[in-house]
């Protein structure tokens, strides 16, 4: 059901069990996303020049598996990893095939997971800097200058979210400000359909996305996540920062 009903056989226990499934179920999801976030740690401190991204894929999978993934939710692929100029392609799961580039001693990356455990689903991409030879940290320290201003515009795409959002926020409404946010800012949204993201579901099919024509409130679904894939025009270097986001009572929060 897509909403719980009024008048309950118990109303003093079913509301309650209700109510603790959700906290179960909230547990869930952050453990899943946490798997992603753990695995992207873990990959940006073993990458160095001379690695193919084809070994930067396997990491990423086996680390997902050993933390407690069971499987990958998006075409069975738990790490897509681009590298160079392979970063502005924005492709469907289902054509995408990791190329065997090597990471140079300078070096752009973006490594975007999908890790599943049941039918509970996690999120989450980066996209990193290699220079002399050493993922750089720190958004500040990063010498060149195009890819310090699109990693800066993605934290500024993030914060733009929270500031803007409402849970009587359309998704249509959000792609229309935030597609407006990123041209007046100099960029263009590389996304192959033109959206900024999606509801977190249970059914690959059953996702509905932050795109032109979406009347669905943000706050009707649980869970939706929030990634725009950005370049300066006529780049051949893109960005993309993912997470999940939900509404509770403070408003709208990462998970």
């Amino acid at each position: 059901m897509n909403e719980l009903p009024e008048n309950w056989t118990y109303p003093l226990i079913q509301p309650k069990l209700i109510e603790k499934y959700l906290q179960i179920e909230k547990q869930s999801y952050s453990r899943i996303q946490m798997v992603a976030k753990q695995t992207i740690e873990y990959i940006k401190k073993i990458i160095k020049p001379g690695m193919n991204l084809l070994e930067i894929r396997k990491f990423c999978e086996e680390k997902l598996l050993e933390l407690g993934a069971d499987s990958f939710w998006y075409w069975d692929v738990g790490a897509f990893v681009f590298a160079g100029d392979e970063t502005t392609v924005s492709v469907s799961g289902k054509q995408y095939v990791t190329s065997d580039r090597i990471i140079g001693n300078n070096d752009i990356i973006t490594i975007d997971l999908s890790p599943q455990v049941g039918n509970i689903w996690g999120d989450y991409a980066r996209t990193f800097i290699v220079e002399n030879g050493m993922v750089v940290e720190d958004i500040g320290l990063i010498e060149n200058p195009e890819w310090k201003s699109g990693l800066q515009m993605e934290e500024k795409l993030h914060i733009e979210l929270l500031r803007f959002a409402t849970k009587e926020t359309t998704f249509e409404e959000l792609y229309y400000h935030m597609n407006k946010y990123i041209v007046e800012n100099g960029f263009v949204n590389l996304d192959f359909m033109g959206n900024l993201g999606h509801s977190i579901v249970k059914t690959k099919g059953d996702r509905v996305y932050i795109e032109k024509g979406n009347m669905t409130k943000l706050a009707d679904v649980k869970y939706f996540t929030f990634e725009p894939h950005i370049a300066f025009p006529d780049s051949k270097y893109g960005y993309k920062k993912e997470n999940i986001y939900y509404f509770d009572e403070n408003g709208l929060m990462e998970l």
